[in-house]
């Protein structure tokens, strides 16, 4: 009894670490108040995401801001509750409200608005379920010993979505899928590289463990922010190979109708001026986190607008 009680008391505790509107009601809303809640928390809670949505036909909007919504929620509680079981639980629930979003019974109004974007779309649940699978990856593992590990982990955490992203534009094929993937694991490692004195903070290195060995690097270089020089040239590598995937990803562009060929072009050119701003910094990450000036940002949507016009 005092088991089942130390669970529903995490269980809890982990929903009060999210907004009071990430938790499931007890009865599921409107279609028209599902819709809302997706369009509100994509517009409120990542401005790329909004600008990119823009350059997107009225007719998808809405089901983009129900996948946002559905992503959005799904990395925080896999990232920001604070207690890695009190994570798993939640997922676990999460995703026991994606299996009634696709029987037909959901009560989150994430859920309730994502049924008719699945419908209309035709969207198989594994995607959805593959981002899961990341988040509950987090809770467990820390530490990737090899490129090929931290590559498989991308598989679930990062190419999903632009198989999402495929689906509601209505491609379904093979081909754009894997150059999607090429990009997907692009966007995933530069975040990667930008974020190692973050990621350290939460316990995590998504540094290969071989690299680190190559370059002779240790972990409490990492830990105590020394940016040495072999530390440096570790990242000088890893930024030059996510340059090679986003090289890899490019031909997707050509292969779909031009408002989704410009939101990739945002997103990926978003994604090498982040590799741009780390190598402007001297590949020294730790500590000062490398960002993309409100300038520069302007300068890729006006770039993406103009290609958008020709």
């Amino acid at each position: 009894m005092s088991s089942i009680a130390s669970n529903d008391s995490r269980l809890s505790s982990g929903w009060s670490n999210l907004p009071p509107e990430y938790a499931i009601p007890e009865r599921a809303p409107s279609g028209v108040e599902a819709r809302e809640y997706c369009r509100r928390l994509a517009r409120t809670h990542y401005e790329n995401f909004s600008v990119a949505t823009w350059f997107l036909p009225e007719r998808l909007r809405q089901h983009f801001f129900n996948v946002y919504a559905y992503c959005r929620i799904s990395d925080d509680l896999g990232d920001e509750v604070g207690d890695a079981q009190a994570s798993l639980q939640l997922l676990d629930q999460w995703e026991a409200e994606l299996d009634a979003c696709y029987s037909g019974s959901p009560r989150h109004p994430v859920f309730v608005a994502l049924a008719e974007t699945v419908r209309t779309c035709d969207i198989p649940k594994q995607p959805f379920s593959d981002l899961l699978k990341a988040f509950r990856q987090d809770q467990t593992i820390t530490r990737y010993p090899t490129f090929e590990d931290l590559l498989g982990y991308c598989r679930y955490s990062a190419n999903p979505v632009g198989h999402l992203v495929l689906y509601v534009c209505g491609y379904r094929d093979g081909e754009r899928q894997t150059l999607s993937d090429f990009t997907c694991t692009a966007l995933q490692l530069a975040n990667f590289w930008q974020d190692v004195s973050v990621d350290y903070a939460k316990g995590r290195i998504y540094l290969p463990l071989e690299d680190l060995e190559r370059y002779r690097v240790r972990e409490e270089e990492i830990a105590s922010a020394s940016n040495t020089s072999a530390f440096c040239e570790l990242i000088r590598f890893e930024v030059d190979r996510a340059h090679d995937w986003f090289r890899q990803g490019r031909p997707l562009a050509e292969k779909v109708d031009r408002e989704l060929a410009t939101d990739i072009e945002l997103f990926s050119r978003g994604g090498q001026e982040i590799l741009s701003a780390i190598a402007r910094q001297g590949y020294a990450v730790l500590g000062r986190r490398p960002a993309i000036s409100r300038t520069r940002k302007l300068a890729l949507v006006a770039r993406a607008a103009l290609g958008k016009l020709l």
